[in-house]
């Protein structure tokens, strides 16, 4: 093969070198060397080329795996990945000028609430399914913690979280680039549970808090439920939160917490560049702007890079970091963590006064999960199986929507973001929608100013049958019958 048969590589001792070899395949791809559809060489044989173990070249292969470069074939090898559809992408919001009090109507339970009708084909999820999890995975775990510490079903359990299992966070949150102390971890019952105890600990009813635009539904309902002003910060579809129009919020509003996604945003999808995410912490610490950021879905980005927190580049405690594994692991399990900076203490003494703990077995069996030497395997599996998923859906779109229809591209995760083409209203085409048992989530829901009209999150979590796609392309041809 022509792009690898120079195999003189001089490696450099600062990268490793499955890094390395994965970037010069990539270049290649990128660049044509390497066409679409063609045969990689073997395991044995790129090894033998570059001069290094057969693991270093499965870690570079799983490496352009993640990044949809490349797949897999069972039994034939690896292949470069079909050229992905090209569509255009959505367009950045526009800023908003003043803080709003969020008032949420019925409209967003009915769409994004967990009971749907029997028979509804449902695109509101943004969480993987059964077919995507390993529930027997996650059973024998907690049958296993159970078993071993079945004594702490008879006690309560401490507020901080046991032991055990915040070391075995403190040890995956090196995967995010932090080292953190396991005695300033707690757990809690969810991310977003972690969420609101962060703007619990850092403002009080009628403050601003700043996130991005479009943002995520449960963020409003947290604000709504605190009494707390939203000021949403216009975001690119690709790169996140603009830190100019953040910067201009700063000098010109009262903002006191600004809560965000960094890695695949919900619900656009976006992946702030590394250099972007130090440069917010630098803001954050010149303006004492407690900075809460949410990484639940950091194991869903493809690229070990994407997932570097914002957290990783915080020294002085002003990053709050909030997480759990409902969107990897099992979302019945409950149970999220966090690490809050300068206001852990705060924050310790507001869970112990609202909450108390969760339960110790579970906390022991995802501490046993997410330890397990196949865990890395078990996620590069869901990514590849999410990324099939969503250029499916990509496909779908572009032959079935209207022309005009923009698309996020996102690097990982469950959802899409559409932009209709005017005059088309995302809420009339819901009504359209639902009348045929299909439900989709208009773009108003995203947003406490009520925009987004031409606007709508496509989850595609939970099941994914024949009968999906299909109504994907019914909503795509609802959509086209309505500008006619």
């Amino acid at each position: 093969m022509q792009a690898v048969q120079n195999d003189a590589m001089e490696f450099d001792a600062s990268t490793p070198r499955y890094l390395q070899i994965a970037g010069q395949l990539s270049q290649a791809i990128r660049q044509g060397t390497l066409s679409h559809g063609e045969k990689l060489p073997s395991v044995r044989m790129l090894a033998r080329q570059y001069g290094v173990a057969q693991t270093t070249v499965v870690q570079a292969y799983h490496w352009l795996e993640d990044a949809r470069q490349i797949t897999a074939r069972p039994r034939s090898g690896f292949f470069v990945a079909p050229r992905a559809v090209q569509l255009p992408e959505p367009k950045i919001a526009r800023p908003m000028r003043h803080p709003r009090a969020v008032s949420l109507d019925w409209l967003g339970q009915r769409v994004l609430g967990r009971e749907q009708p029997e028979g509804m084909v449902s695109f509101s999820s943004g969480t993987p399914g059964i077919d995507l999890l390993n529930p027997d995975r996650v059973r024998r775990a907690v049958t296993r913690s159970v078993q071993k510490h079945r004594h702490l079903l008879c006690t309560y359990p401490g507020s901080d979280g046991h032991e055990e299992a915040r070391r075995a966070l403190a040890r995956y949150a090196v995967g995010l680039g932090c080292s953190l102390d396991p005695e300033r971890i707690l757990i809690t019952g969810g991310c977003m549970d972690s969420v609101a105890l962060c703007l619990r600990a850092v403002t009080k009813p009628g403050d601003v808090v700043a996130l991005e635009s479009p943002t995520h539904f449960s963020f409003l309902e947290v604000l709504q439920a605190l009494q707390l002003k939203a000021l949403e910060i216009p975001c690119h579809p690709r790169h996140g939160i603009s830190l100019e129009a953040l910067q201009l919020a700063l000098d010109t509003q009262p903002v006191k917490a600004l809560l965000l996604v960094p890695t695949l945003s919900n619900p656009l999808g976006s992946c702030m560049p590394q250099a972007e995410r130090k440069r917010l912490v630098q803001l954050a610490v010149q303006h004492d702007l407690p900075v809460i950021e949410d990484a639940i879905y950091a194991d869903l980005a493809e690229g070990d890079a994407m997932r570097r927190s914002l957290k990783s580049y915080d020294s002085t405690g002003q990053v709050m970091l909030c997480h759990s594994f409902s969107k990897t692991l099992a979302p019945g399990l409950r149970l999220g963590w966090l690490e809050a900076g300068r206001w852990t203490d705060k924050l310790r003494h507001i869970k112990e006064m609202q909450a108390g703990g969760q339960s110790a077995v579970l906390e022991l069996a995802l501490a046993d999960l997410i330890s397990q030497a196949g865990h890395h395997a078990a996620m590069r599996q869901l990514r590849a199986s999410i990324a099939a998923r969503v250029e499916q859906a990509r496909q779908v779109i572009a032959q079935s929507f209207p022309a005009g229809t923009r698309v996020s591209d996102p690097p990982g995760g469950l959802l899409l973001w559409l932009e209709l083409p005017a005059p088309l209203d995302a809420a009339a085409l819901h009504q359209a929608c639902l009348a045929q048992q299909i439900l989709i989530a208009p773009g108003a829901l995203f947003g406490a100013a009520g925009r987004f009209k031409q606007g709508m999150r496509l989850g595609l979590g939970g099941d994914w049958t024949p009968q999906h796609l299909q109504a994907l392309r019914q909503v795509g041809t609802i959509a086209c019958s309505m500008l006619s």
